[in-house]
């Protein structure tokens, strides 16, 4: 009888291209368990917790923060196969994206064709993402994030949101007021620590995980981007790299 194949945690984290520190802290928020501690303290992944591993990387790439991965992937209804099938048809449109930039390279080293600079568009699989990523809410969004933003807001009137919706273009429009500056700006950062706490005194406790999927989403989605660029060309994508800025350097 074959043996069933299993991995330390430094292997694991080397297959799937993460640090021992963040499986470690994978662990720690409940997201994915070791399948084996010995009581010398080793940590063992077997084939099935790697393969949760790979649809929390997945998840990740599309901008999901950790506790929403969580509580998706602990749904009872979630349903993995559906997942992969997403996974395919996003990684078909990159890889239709790359092969059209490598014919555009062979013609151009072979002195043929004309300039063709639509090939780098990332538009179509920004798009796609963007609409699974809410798909997903959609079906398995019951997260801890999500019920207290309901029990929250439940509450608010009609003076209360449009007081919640001013602070909230106030707040954009400083941003469009710095866009031109680096991410990594401190009058930026400031702005993105008063986006945070916005958020969690209006709708839940926001995480730096979840501002980073908010981040990511600003710039991604289309409907964010339309909205926030009301503001201003090009403020949601220095929000969404302020909050990415923001964020690394909260995990130093």
């Amino acid at each position: 009888m074959e043996e069933a194949r299993r991995w330390l945690i430094g292997q694991a984290a080397a297959r799937a291209g993460v640090s021992v520190r963040t499986l470690r802290h994978y662990d720690a928020i409940g997201l994915l368990e070791p399948s084996e501690v010995t009581q010398a303290g080793y940590r063992f992944y077997d084939e099935a917790a790697m393969a949760r591993l790979e649809q929390i990387l997945f998840f990740r790439e599309l901008g999901f923060p950790l506790e929403e991965i969580r509580d998706i992937l602990n749904h009872p209804a979630y349903d993995a196969r559906d997942a992969m099938r997403r996974q395919k048809a996003l990684l078909g449109m990159q890889r239709a994206r790359i092969d059209a930039m490598i014919a555009r390279l062979d013609e151009a080293l072979q002195g043929r064709g004309t300039p063709r600079p639509e090939v780098f568009r990332m538009k179509e699989i920004e798009k796609m993402k963007a609409q699974y990523a809410q798909e997903v809410r959609e079906r398995w969004g019951e997260t801890s994030a999500y019920a207290e933003s309901q029990t929250r807001t439940g509450a608010y009137g009609a003076d209360d949101w449009a007081a919640i919706q001013a602070g909230m273009d106030e707040r954009m429009a400083a941003f469009a007021d710095v866009r031109t500056l680096p991410p990594e700006d401190a009058r930026v950062q400031a702005l993105v620590a008063d986006w945070q706490q916005y958020i969690t005194d209006h709708f839940y406790a926001c995480t730096d995980e979840i501002l980073e999927g908010l981040g990511q989403m600003y710039e991604a989605d289309e409907r964010f981007r339309e909205n926030i660029d009301r503001h201003g060309e090009g403020t949601a994508q220095c929000m969404a790299r302020a909050i990415m800025a923001y964020c690394a350097a909260r995990r130093k």
